[in-house]
């Protein structure tokens, strides 16, 4: 799931809105999507990344600015046509360290529980992972992960195996935590292949990361777009997968049940992506379009749907955000 707003991309981010005349705007925002989607008003500006809660009807979803989680109930009677906006409850704030915001999420079924990546947006200089209980909102760990001293970093997005450890990615030192079930740090994955040939293109590395059943990661590089799968059962061995196209600014990604399609969301796009052959190779076989002024982060699976989470939300005082069901065409 994923990170947009690292200083570099936050930046990029407002060279972007500005460079867009405010009646296209206007005129984006009162057209109405041409899929189901779902709105809800926020507490805040940036929601980087959103799930399902399939047992309580509910989304998920990460607070950028200023670190911590909302849910967004779904009544069993709720018809979007209707242009009812749902609203957003905080239910954590994460006050520990200055600058924080939370970034990629992942829904720990088998032990009712959130995990979290968080990070420093701006200065870079921290990062930590933290997990929630999803009945009481009581916090179970909170693990930093690196400091000032250890270089700039970037907590971007998380994975939880079927152990129950947790695999961060880190943005800004191209590389992977892994952490254990009780939130203690348990290894670093590095390998040559995460880094681009490009200086430029490293300025933004491993984003999106996806655990597949048969035991692997697999994992985006952002800039690039190279897809990487981590065999963490053998040696955290690192390949690149041969995609036949683009999955350049790639953001978050979801793993669709099965395990031999993903969906890779980012500011230019999301694509469907299918491997026939374990994730050696791959090939992009779908494009849904998305709300381009909003910018497309992550991509979630609600009852089978896949539906795309954008960052940005807009209006005020109420600021409204977006969730828009994928139409994956082959064009």
């Amino acid at each position: 799931m994923a990170s947009f707003f690292c200083s570099t991309r936050f930046l990029l981010l407002l060279s972007v809105l500005s460079a867009i005349p405010v009646a296209i705007i206007i005129s984006l925002e009162s057209a109405t999507p041409s899929s189901h989607y779902y709105q809800f008003h926020s507490t805040g500006w940036f929601r980087e990344s959103s799930k399902w809660d399939e047992v309580k009807r509910r989304f998920i979803v990460s607070f950028t600015d200023g670190g911590g989680l909302g849910v967004v109930n779904v009544p069993d009677d709720h018809n979007p046509n209707d242009n009812v906006v749902l609203e957003e409850i905080p239910v954590v704030k994460n006050t520990d360290a200055v600058g924080n915001g939370t970034c990629g999420l992942f829904i720990d079924r088998p032990r009712n529980r959130v995990v979290v990546a968080i990070a420093d947006v701006f200065g870079n200089t921290y990062s930590a992972v933290a997990a929630y209980d999803m009945d009481s909102w009581k916090r179970l760990f909170f693990t930093q992960l690196s400091s000032s001293a250890d270089g700039k970093s970037f907590a971007d997005d998380v994975a939880v195996d079927a152990e129950g450890n947790a695999y961060v990615t880190d943005a800004k030192g191209t590389q992977i935590w892994k952490v254990g079930v009780d939130g203690e740090l348990l290894s670093v994955i590095r390998s040559p292949l995460f880094h681009a040939k490009e200086w430029y293109k490293d300025i933004v590395t491993l984003n999106g990361i996806a655990y597949h059943p048969n035991g692997y990661l697999l994992v985006s590089h952002t800039m690039t777009g190279n897809l990487f799968k981590v065999e963490i059962k053998n040696n955290n061995k690192v390949t690149v997968v041969k995609v036949d196209g683009s999955l350049s600014i790639a953001d978050g990604m979801e793993l669709l049940a099965g395990g031999t399609k993903l969906v890779v969301a980012g500011a230019n796009g999301v694509k469907l992506v299918e491997s026939k052959d374990d994730w050696a190779t791959a090939s992009v076989i779908g494009r849904s379009p998305v709300l381009k002024h909003r910018i497309a982060t992550a991509a979630l699976v609600k009852d089978g749907k896949v539906y795309i989470n954008h960052a940005l939300g807009m209006g005020y005082p109420n600021k409204k955000h977006v969730l828009l069901q994928a139409t994956f065409s082959s064009s």
